[in-house]
């Protein structure tokens, strides 16, 4: 019954059998991929739907590109977000001709039953909620490692899979024209082999054009932190002391959001510009260390590693809650907290009591992954904005003449950024390397992300 399956759909623990013990196959027989369960396809192919009618700009996209499919003999391997909206997307390129195979890159935020709608629609999808951390490999693996087929375009958020492919298959490089990355932390990675000498193809950073910035990072986060902490712990929001460290997009919206509802908000933040933006913006800007011991939420969106260490976790009191909305998991060092002294209770899904000898206790939200994908939903009109500039720069990076993109980190144009009518394939787009734009930051109204 559909009242079963929608109490299941959510939780990922109705069914104990690894998926990768389970041989499935769709109604037309194809076995090809490895999802939670294939009878929840028609559930989620409403969810797919519903996410459709709050996407305008990708099913435009769809409509108009559909006769000429740009994308034809495209061979995309994707590892993003599994949910109604990424499906929306990967139905848009398959559309525009390509064929995708595709993993999460986050272990918690997979919709099992749009899985499964993927599944029957013919695409390789490898994923389901609550995977181990040697499922998401496994699965990234299964994506890439297919006898008589090799991807030719890249779609990574986190640069999980660009990982991957770097260090188990680097002769695929050769095939691949180019590299779409959307998170702020795959950014970085892509940065890096960049400067060392070791991207051997052209890269796409999606995340840095101006309308995912806006869209996905600061209103998209506005809306769903507090969607998040509510649906997780019920917390009310007003009077309560938070601290938000990072004053990036993200954190922007956070601050934003809580401010709103009543909250005293500190920030944390290294970068000059956007500390004296949260200054202007009239929150305290604080060291961690200063307001930790009487603080009530903690909520990372920084993009670095080991922002909340071990000894400020001892340090907090009790029943603050700790919360992660940047991309890595490793904001909050989760992995200083599983000694023999602590004790961990499950209280809900996704909620953790990390318990000291002393009886203080901290609530944990997602392990310290991704709040609002992990716990809540996000809006979909945000995302189909981020979705269309994907599609847009895959188009654009597969149809590219030889040599238009070098080996280097480029950034969506505004122009292409606003208006899908630079379609067509023959655009004189060029976009600007990495090495011209930080000639020319100060024309620029982003701050760079990169933390030093």
């Amino acid at each position: 019954s559909s009242s079963v399956i929608a109490a299941s759909y959510t939780d990922s623990s109705d069914d104990e059998t690894s998926p990768r013990d389970k041989q499935q196959k769709n109604s037309k027989g194809n076995g090809d991929f490895c999802i939670k369960n294939i009878k929840q396809a028609d559930f989620g192919r409403r969810e797919i739907e519903i996410a459709e009618q709050e996407m305008p700009a990708l099913m435009a996209l769809r409509k108009r590109a559909q006769g000429e499919k740009p994308l034809a003999g495209a061979k995309v391997v994707g590892c993003t977000h599994i949910t109604a909206q990424t499906a929306v997307l990967m139905e848009t390129l398959s559309a525009l001709g390509a064929q995708c195979r595709w993993a999460a890159c986050n272990i918690y935020s997979t919709q099992n039953e749009v899985a499964a709608a993927l599944a029957e629609g013919g695409f390789s999808v490898f994923a389901w909620k609550g995977e181990s951390e040697d499922d998401f490999w496994w699965c990234i693996d299964r994506c890439v490692n297919l006898e008589g087929w090799q991807p030719n375009m890249i779609l990574d958020d986190g640069g999980d899979l660009t990982h991957w492919i770097y260090k188990k298959y680097p002769n695929m490089f050769k095939k691949i024209k180019g590299i779409v990355e959307e998170s702020v932390t795959g950014v970085h990675r892509l940065y890096q082999l960049s400067k060392a000498g070791k991207l051997c193809v052209p890269a796409m950073n999606v995340n840095d054009s101006v309308t995912k910035q806006k869209f996905d990072n600061l209103y998209c986060c506005r809306e769903s932190i507090l969607d998040g902490l509510k649906r997780t712990t019920d917390v009310m929001f007003g009077g309560k002391q938070v601290v938000v460290c990072g004053y990036g997009e993200v954190g922007k919206g956070c601050c934003a959001a809580l401010k709103a509802m009543g909250s005293i908000v500190y920030v944390t933040e290294i970068d000059p510009i956007c500390a004296l933006q949260a200054c202007m913006d009239g929150f305290r800007l604080v060291k961690l260390s200063e307001v930790i011991r009487q603080v009530d939420i903690v909520i990372t969106c920084t993009g670095n590693k080991n922002v909340v260490v071990r000894e400020y976790l001892d340090r907090m009191k009790n029943g603050c809650i700790v919360c992660n909305m940047g991309h890595s998991n490793t904001e909050i060092d989760v992995a200083s907290l599983r000694t023999p002294e602590l004790t961990w209770e499950r209280v809900r899904s996704q909620v953790d009591h990390v318990i000291w000898p002393d009886g203080k206790r901290i609530v944990l939200l997602a392990e310290g992954r991704l709040l609002n994908l992990s716990c809540s939903t996000v809006p979909t009109f945000v995302l189909s904005i981020t979705a269309t500039t994907q599609a847009l720069a895959l188009i654009e990076l597969y149809n590219a003449p030889e040599g238009r993109y070098k080996q280097d980190v480029y950034l969506l144009p505004k122009k292409m950024g606003k208006r899908p009518s630079s379609m067509s394939t023959n655009t004189d787009i060029h976009l600007y390397p990495s090495s011209v734009l930080n000639a020319r930051s100060h024309t620029h109204t982003h701050t760079h992300t990169h933390t030093p």
